[in-house]
């Protein structure tokens, strides 16, 4: 098979296995807050089952980015949807929670549809791995992240139906065999290039290790931040403070999806115009403020109003920072890049939940407040490090062209 085909067959697979994924992260988005209110978890308790779930994806992303090209991407792929298949058997068989937070330290479970945990690390190398020019990569990520928000939402729409156990843990548990049927179709092309015997293992990062150690950093916070408003969380929220029924949240989201799916397919179109790094800073500023107006909202429809608009803007830097850091690397280095960045992410998103849950009877807008002052700080500090550094790809964008020799993060 030639490494054009490999490409083909890559990119189909991913984008499948990414579809049947989002489909049941989107009802886990909606139907979980709800089911966990439900069987009576305290704010507190609700924090605590989301933070251990983002736990799991830190986990499992450290362990990748020591040892994912040396236990085999495909392999590794497959496992995590085995692990997907069994956490929704045990949401579906009415398990005791504290057994669901243990099968969540797989790294396979998210709190919302577009996650950047283990399964990302993945398939973020496998994309930027076909070959493929630098403008048609930043594309094939916003067609990637669009079939999540697109899946996502038809996952909302199911997840609108009364709060169910069995819905949701068998809607996961379909996905989790489905992806692990779709891992075994990857061609050997998406393994990192094998080492010569004798030859030691370099060190991790050894070229890029300044670049991506900021970029860690400054993810580290963005995530923390946005561990305050997971989706599962906005869920939950709206349902205690404002009456939500899971139908209303339930096409909330789905709009939502919808709203967030025309804006991952304009993102490579702005980057094309005005540069990645632009592009990530400039459109998630303004969503930012919207999200820290959501709880003055005076009612109901106005919170969701303002999540509408924030919707537009808020998932245009997923697939341009995804394109951005496997554009910083050398190849040999973009499995460990894309697993330490995402594990900055999970290193401190579990603490958002968490510590939302135990602000909340201190006010229902701190969360929220906390969120959107966060991510402002990490898109200002963002753009003052990295925009005078230039990408080492065959097309340069206009922010990415102006280098300045005498700065190099």
């Amino acid at each position: 098979m030639s490494t054009s085909t490999d490409g083909v067959v890559v990119v189909r697979v991913l984008l499948a296995a990414q579809a049947v994924r989002g489909l049941g992260y989107g009802v886990a988005a909606v139907q979980l807050g709800a089911i966990l209110r439900a069987e009576g978890l305290s704010p507190a308790e609700v924090g605590l089952m989301l933070a251990a779930i983002l736990a799991g994806s830190l986990l499992c992303s450290l362990v990748l980015a020591r040892w994912g090209d040396d236990l085999g991407r495909r392999r590794t792929y497959a496992a995590l949807y085995a692990a997907l298949a069994c956490g929704g058997l045990v949401i579906a068989a009415g398990a005791p929670w504290w057994l669901l937070a243990v099968v969540a330290m797989s790294g396979a479970l998210s709190v919302e549809v577009i996650e950047s945990g283990p399964f990302t690390t993945l398939e973020q190398v496998m994309l930027a791995g076909t070959g493929r020019p630098q403008r048609e990569v930043v594309r094939g990520f916003g067609l990637y992240n669009a079939v999540a928000a697109v899946a996502g939402t038809a996952g909302a729409l199911l997840g609108a139906l009364p709060a169910d156990r069995r819905l949701l843990g068998g809607v996961l548990a379909a996905a989790g065999f489905t992806g692990a049927l779709l891992a075994a179709r990857l061609p050997g092309s998406v393994e990192a290039p094998a080492r010569l015997p004798g030859v030691p293992r370099p060190r991790l990062l050894a070229r890029s290790r300044g670049p991506v150690a900021r970029l860690a950093a400054l993810f580290a916070v963005d995530s923390l931040a946005g561990g305050f408003v997971v989706q599962a969380y906005l869920g939950y929220w709206l349902s205690l403070q404002h009456a939500a029924t899971t139908r209303t949240i339930g096409l909330t989201f789905a709009v939502l999806g919808v709203l967030q799916t025309a804006s991952l397919l304009a993102a490579p179109l702005v980057a094309a115009r005005v540069g990645l790094l632009r592009t990530m800073v400039f459109t998630h500023i303004p969503s930012n403020l919207l999200l820290a107006a959501v709880p003055l909202a005076p009612g109901l429809p106005a919170a969701i109003a303002l999540l509408l608009g924030r919707a537009c803007l808020s998932q245009m830097d997923v697939p341009t920072r995804q394109a951005y850091v496997m554009a910083l690397v050398p190849p040999e280095e973009r499995t460990a890049a894309a697993a330490v960045t995402n594990t900055a992410r999970y290193l401190t998103r579990p603490a958002g939940p968490a510590l939302a849950g135990l602000l909340f009877p201190l006010g229902a807008a701190l969360p929220f407040m906390i969120a959107g002052a966060a991510k402002t700080g990490y898109d200002l500090t963002l753009w003052r490090i990295f925009r005078s550094v230039r990408l080492p790809t065959d097309q340069h964008s206009p922010d990415e062209a102006r280098h300045d020799n005498r700065r190099n993060p």
